[in-house]
């Protein structure tokens, strides 16, 4: 997956002879803090809501202001996961995408990005999560992969992180049923220490939602 694939059809770009409040009608429509000024093709930078309530003057056009803009973007052949980084790490709700002449040709909103993991990580297939804590020496995927299938019971996804305060690592796995007492069973019988599970609707978004974070963390490194 390219940047070029996620480019929203739906998010205009702003132009300097705009108003600072169209700006802002249009950052509540589509529930964004960011939006492209572009000028024809030519990408002028960023700017915020943060600003416009700067310039103190909505009624303006935006071009009559003194503009410092943040002139971040990928371009369209850039991996998503350099989207991902980009966005992260200077807190941005939209991206601008530019073709090798850097020629704007739209942004992708952190929602489309979100929605991206969630398919990449099977986070929206019916199931449930299972998170282990291990020594790194302990780790094994056939052997953890072998445990799950036993139960007949898929892996959808899984990945490792190593908590800066642990010295063990946490093995995320989301499988395809809610009903885990019999794969609990049989990681313990093996000694793995299940750290914690999740299986209802609720938990699952906050679980979600916390990950989400260590990945954008992770993607910034």
């Amino acid at each position: 997956m390219v940047a070029k694939d996620l480019i929203s059809e739906i998010v205009p770009p702003l132009k300097t002879s705009d108003l600072g409040q169209t700006a802002l009608n249009w950052m509540e429509i589509f529930r964004i803090s960011h939006l492209p000024i572009v000028n024809n093709q030519d990408f002028l930078g960023l700017i915020s809501d943060a600003d416009i309530y700067d310039m103190n003057q909505p009624e303006e056009p935006i071009g009559n202001h003194p503009l410092t803009l943040l002139k971040p973007y990928v371009t369209t052949e850039q991996h998503i996961f350099e989207v991902i980084g980009l966005a992260s790490r200077l807190k941005l709700s939209v991206v601008p995408v530019l073709d090798d002449n850097l020629h704007y040709k739209g942004v992708i909103t952190s929602g489309e990005l979100i929605r991206y993991i969630a398919g990449l990580s099977s986070m929206d297939q019916p199931g449930a999560i299972i998170v282990l804590e291990l020594i790194e020496r302990d780790y094994s995927l056939s052997q953890i992969a072998q445990i799950v299938e036993s139960n007949d019971v898929k892996v959808l996804s899984m990945y490792i992180n190593s908590p800066a305060e642990s010295t063990k690592l946490e093995v995320t796995l989301k499988v395809n049923t809610c009903d885990l007492a019999s794969v609990i069973r049989t990681f313990e019988r093996y000694n793995y220490e299940v750290k914690t599970w999740v299986t209802n609707s609720d938990s699952m978004d906050r679980f979600y939602s916390e990950r989400f974070d260590l990945l954008m963390k992770y993607l910034n490194i």
